[in-house]
């Protein structure tokens, strides 16, 4: 941390100055793909998380609705302590330093997604959508996010000029995939329930964060998210399982009426698929525009999904020619991961 470091000062005058803490320890900790940073503060002997969110980029008081919406029902996030919205500052509990992505291995999968599946369903239950400040998940909203992979992953990763054979197909898959998400039974959504942002903890596992930008949205979102990671696979007949267990426990719990496993499943791949294709676009503009590499690595894998899902579907089958034919030998020939 630099002395230079204009905002760092800020932060350290709100702790000591405006805040009275005794600051024993102040050091970085790694962030996650938005515009805020993250500190671990020490103060008499207890360990905080300190928040600091650049103001024209994120919306503080947006994480601080969220944070409480959540708790009240009964999702372990970090405990906001103490505020500055005006600054963009926040002192949150810190919830530790064992993230799921470290910790999932074979035997522990099923105990750590057990606990995820009963986190979600707890979010999905405990939240009425009637009345509730989130935002819903708007049709354009999705088109906008799927745009992502033609423009920053296609067009300027790749270097694919878009032709207008391929643009109406894509057209007509993003409108298959919206179609899809519009049917389902809406809900509360994370919208980024995935390894790397929840924590193991030892009580209420796990803890959650990054659940600012939540909306309403399809029953399956975060499902998918959780189960078909960008940042760690499993064999599909897993996935599977999993996602028909979670299926069950949503008749159960009366979150769904009426739909079978079939139509569930499909519902869950082509949410997958138009969350993998923002995925894919946001890693790629990470790398393009905000020259941070190291997600790239993760659009193998990211794309594999898409593929597969793809290839299973007769209405996907042309959209699934194009990847096969055109976006892998691309991506051989580009070297993007170099």
């Amino acid at each position: 941390m630099s002395e230079n470091d204009g905002r760092l000062q800020k932060i350290l005058q709100w702790l000591e100055v405006d805040l009275g803490l005794h600051l024993e320890s102040l050091e970085a900790t790694a962030g996650d793909a938005s515009f805020r940073r993250y500190f671990r503060a020490v103060v008499d002997g207890v360990s905080y998380i300190v928040m600091d969110a650049s103001l024209d980029l994120e919306n503080v008081a947006q994480f601080v609705m969220v944070a409480r919406l959540f708790e009240r029902a009964g999702i372990h996030v970090p405990a906001v302590h103490e505020e500055d919205v005006g600054q963009g500052f926040l002192l949150l509990g810190d919830l530790g330093r064992r993230c799921y992505l470290d910790h999932l291995h074979e035997s522990s999968a099923s105990l750590l997604y057990g606990d995820a599946l009963n986190a979600l369903v707890r979010l999905q239950s405990g939240i009425e959508i009637e009345g509730c400040p989130l935002p819903f998940y708007q049709r354009e909203k999705m088109r906008s996010e799927m745009d992502l992979f033609h423009d920053w992953f296609l067009r300027r990763l790749l270097g694919l000029e878009s032709a207008p054979l391929f643009k109406g197909m894509f057209d007509t898959v993003q409108d298959l995939l919206i179609e899809s998400a519009m049917a389902q039974p809406m809900v509360c959504v994370h919208r980024d329930y995935h390894s790397r942002n929840l924590m193991v903890v030892e009580e209420s596992n796990p803890g959650v964060l990054d659940f600012q930008d939540a909306v309403i949205g399809p029953v399956t979102y975060d499902l998918v998210s959780l189960l078909r990671d960008c940042y760690i696979a499993w064999p599909e007949d897993r996935v599977e399982s999993w996602a028909a267990d979670y299926h069950a426990l949503l008749k159960e719990r009366r979150l769904i009426d009426n739909i079978g496993l079939e139509q569930f499943m499909q519902w869950f791949d082509w949410m997958g698929l138009q969350r993998h294709l923002k995925a894919v676009g946001i890693f790629s503009r990470l790398k393009l525009r905000d020259n941070r590499p190291a997600y790239v690595g993760d659009i193998p894998r990211t794309l594999g999904y898409i593929s597969r899902i793809c290839g299973r579907y007769s209405t996907l089958a042309e959209f699934h020619g194009f990847l096969q034919e055109v976006v892998l030998n691309r991506m051989s020939k580009r070297h993007i991961l170099e």
